[in-house]
């Protein structure tokens, strides 16, 4: 495995020599007629129009925390400093967060608070910056950056996302996100109508995954095990899904690179209204589980995350 000790800090030097403000002023444009996501709303969120994320000018926060729940690669001894952000161009019918995605429980908050938000948990020891469900407010987070950028930020920058993105969009944070942190949750479009608001989901996710490891690469890891640069890809094995499970890990493993780093996650429970929408209407099995961990080593994929839940419980105080 690679490893670096290089602090990655690009958003600090796009800061410097202005690219930054550039991009922001960039993305900021594009909220007079929404074309950040591959909804192409068309809404003037400026003048406060309301597309499928059902935000505005300025972003929602639900909360901002150290988060030790995350992949090993990103938690260490400090956490990952998360920021969650409200509502989402996805909609998932099984979102584990479903007040917050669905119902935008959070409180707005302007470029100050923002950038206030990650510069206090870089204070408070975390070892990077994590963008919950950043897929709609990439012109907010690019503005508080200007900010906090020119007040001490350093911190390695995580987009962590559903996978549904536009590609220009991410052209936008190419050189700003270290490391990149999308779901693809579906290959068949029709799993993607039935589930979520996306009427083209596996082709935007393929095309935006690409894009993704073409900026930042494989992840990088440096010799205290957390990751500094490169994508971590994750995916959430559902009931009666597996025929995709497998298509998503051969395409991780044979068009991007069988050294991609993957968290194949057995989390999944039915949230939201998935109890209408079955087989997501009952808890994922043991069996399928250890299938789709089978299915990762045939495709050749190696670098599969495990959680440390012996660390996580200790700082739990468990």
């Amino acid at each position: 495995m690679e490893t670096s000790n290089h602090l990655s800090v690009g958003s600090l030097r796009l800061y410097e020599s202005g690219e930054l403000a550039r991009r922001r002023d960039q993305a900021l444009a594009r909220l007079e007629s929404c074309t950040l996501c591959p909804h192409c709303c068309r809404v003037n969120r400026l003048a406060g129009e309301l597309g499928v994320c059902r935000t505005g000018r300025r972003a929602v926060v639900a909360s901002f925390a150290p988060h030790f729940g995350e992949e090993s690669v990103l938690v260490g001894s400090g956490g990952s400093g998360t920021i969650f952000f409200s509502h989402c161009n996805l909609l998932c019918v099984f979102c584990q967060n479903y007040e917050i995605s669905h119902q935008g429980e959070g409180m707005e908050a302007g470029p100050r608070e923002l950038a206030a938000m990650m510069l206090e948990l870089q204070e408070a020891g975390c070892h990077n910056i994590n963008f919950v469900t950043p897929s709609h407010v990439v012109p907010q987070i690019l503005e508080a950056l200007t900010i906090a950028a020119g007040r001490g930020l350093v911190l390695p920058l995580v987009y962590n996302s559903s996978g549904f993105e536009a590609v220009d969009t991410l052209r936008l944070l190419d050189g700003v996100v270290d490391i990149y942190m999308p779901d693809f949750k579906f290959w068949n479009e029709a799993s993607g109508r039935r589930l979520t608001r996306a009427k083209n989901y596996p082709a935007a996710a393929r095309e935006a995954i690409r894009e993704m490891h073409r900026q930042v690469g494989d992840l990088l890891v440096d010799d205290s095990g957390l990751a500094r640069r490169g994508l971590l890809v994750r995916h959430l094995v559902m009931p009666g899904q597996l025929e995709e499970t497998a298509e998503i890990l051969r395409f991780l493993a044979q068009e991007l690179s069988p050294a991609t780093y993957v968290n194949l996650m057995d989390q999944y429970r039915p949230c939201g209204t998935a109890r209408d929408f079955p087989p997501l209407d009952r808890d994922l099995h043991l069996r399928e589980y250890e299938e789709a961990l089978g299915l990762a080593r045939a495709a050749g994929l190696s670098r599969l995350d495990r959680k440390d839940w012996g660390g996580i419980l200790k700082r739990l105080g468990l």
